[in-house]
Order: structure tokens, then C-alpha cells, then sequence
């Protein structure tokens, strides 16, 4: 049996019908306080047609256009309710561009120009690259590359450091053993 449009919704029902676990939304209401459904005896949420547009302006920042949960609750104090309630639908005017992610688009940027490094996911140590050298992988994915401070990058790199002399020692002692057994 359908609802009506206007009729109130059950967490279960706006969990299925906008695509999100139900524990997504709970937690949305911990971080966007526009996000207020009736609740009822036994703490049932009931959400209403705008509560259900809101969700969907919310997860359509969160997942579609790639947003951060400060971006979007920035976005709800700067453009206000009625903006999210419909930046999901077709021809709805784009949201503002997400001021951290840009900056962290450009301080990434500017890090893999002045220090290229293999992709994390490129290769494993034990793959040779095209011209026959041996490649270590990066150990910061360069997306969190950029947040990282000359410390941080520092102990990371030692660790790095750290663990190639542990598998250059595991891999000499596999070579004697094996060796030994001839």
C-alpha cells in the first residue's frame, strides 16, 4: 500500500526509499540540527515530506557532488533549508563549491608537482616498473599527502624506513635457509 505524498514516513521507509542505511540517518541528525523528525513513543521517528527532502538535498551533497559533512552543514547556514530541500532535483540550481575541498585539491596538487611519488595502489615492492627499477610504494595516499606536516611525513617516512630493513633481513634469512637446505 502506497503513502500519500504528504503522508509522514518511518525511518525504514525513507532509509529505503532515498537509499541510506537507517543508522546514516540517524547519524545525520547528530550532525545537521535542521534534520528533526516527530518522535513518538519509543523514540519512532516519523518524518515529514520536507524532512524527507531534506535528507535527499543532504545525501545528494554527501554523495553526489563529493561534499564533506562541514561543506554541507557550511552550505546550510550560508544557502539556508529550502536550498538543500531541492538541490537534488533536476535543474535545481548547483550548490557553491566546497571550499575545503578545493583547498585540499590544491595543496594535494601542489605537493605531486614538487615531490611525485608512485600512486598507493600502484605496485607492490616486489614489481619492477616498466624501465626495470624497482619501485616503493608511497606511504600516504596523496589525497592525505597533503595534510600531513614535515613531522608527520618525517615518523612515516622512518616507519617506511624502518620496515624495508625488516624485509630486506626476512628476505636474507629465507635466501641462507633456503640455501642451507641444498
Amino acid at each position: 500500500m502506497d503513502k500519500a505524498p504528504d503522508a509522514f514516513r518511518t525511518i525504514s521507509e525513507v532509509a529505503e526509499e532515498i537509499n541510506v542505511p537507517q543508522h546514516v540517518l540517524r547519524f545525520w541528525e547528530s550532525r545537521f540540527t535542521q534534520i528533526q523528525p516527530l518522535k513518538r513513543g519509543g523514540g519512532r521517528r516519523y518524518y515529514r515530506p520536507d524532512d524527507v527532502d531534506l535528507l535527499r538535498g543532504v545525501r545528494h551533497l554527501l554523495y553526489g557532488e563529493g561534499y564533506t559533512i562541514r561543506g554541507v552543514q557550511r552550505i546550510l547556514r550560508e544557502e539556508g533549508l529550502a536550498f538543500v530541500q531541492s538541490v537534488w532535483r533536476p535543474g535545481a540550481e548547483p550548490p557553491p563549491p566546497d571550499i575545503e575541498q578545493v583547498g585540499a585539491d590544491a595543496r594535494a596538487e601542489a605537493v605531486s608537482r614538487a615531490e611525485p611519488e608512485p600512486s598507493f595502489f600502484a605496485r607492490s615492492p616486489e614489481v619492477a616498473d616498466p624501465a626495470g627499477e624497482r619501485r616503493e610504494p608511497s606511504i600516504v595516499p596523496p589525497a592525505l599527502r597533503a595534510g600531513l606536516g614535515v613531522e608527520e611525513r618525517r615518523k612515516l617516512q622512518g616507519a617506511l624506513d624502518e620496515l624495508n630493513v625488516c624485509r630486506n633481513l626476512i628476505q636474507a634469512a629465507l635466501a641462507e635457509a633456503s640455501g642451507s637446505q641444498d
